[in-house]
């Protein structure tokens, strides 16, 4: 079985070596996103961050013809766990009627000082 690179010009390019997500028979796994709009800025606070990169996930999740209904399993990487009622409000908006299985951690560094990164494992139904 091969697999196959899912790339979009909606969500932020990658920038070392790697794809912003692979596809591999009906699964597809993305990288970990940042809160980084297209042209490369780094939104402020863990609500726009958690948007931001939603919207991101969103994007390569429609490439690939899937949507957050296909999300089997996300994880959640912040720098501050209290935040974490926050970045939950705005997650749950994302995934109001489906909720994959979720790991949230609290890592001690994120690239670029972002205070999350999120990445997710979606699962196209036959």
């Amino acid at each position: 079985m091969s697999h196959t690179a899912i790339t979009t010009t909606i969500a932020p390019a990658a920038i070392g070596p790697y794809s912003q997500a692979i596809a591999l028979g009906n699964t597809v796994y993305t990288s970990g996103m940042l809160p980084i709009d297209v042209e490369g800025n780094l939104k402020e606070g863990i609500v726009d961050q958690t948007h931001q990169i939603l919207k991101n996930l969103q994007a390569v999740l429609a490439e690939a013809g899937l949507s957050f209904g296909d999300v089997v399993k996300t994880s959640v990487f912040m720098t501050d766990l209290e935040q974490f009622q926050q970045m939950n409000e705005v997650y749950s908006q994302y995934f109001s009627d489906h909720h994959p299985a979720r790991t949230t951690v609290e890592v001690s560094k994120l690239p670029r000082d972002a205070k999350i990164e999120i990445e997710l494992i979606a699962v196209k139904r036959i």
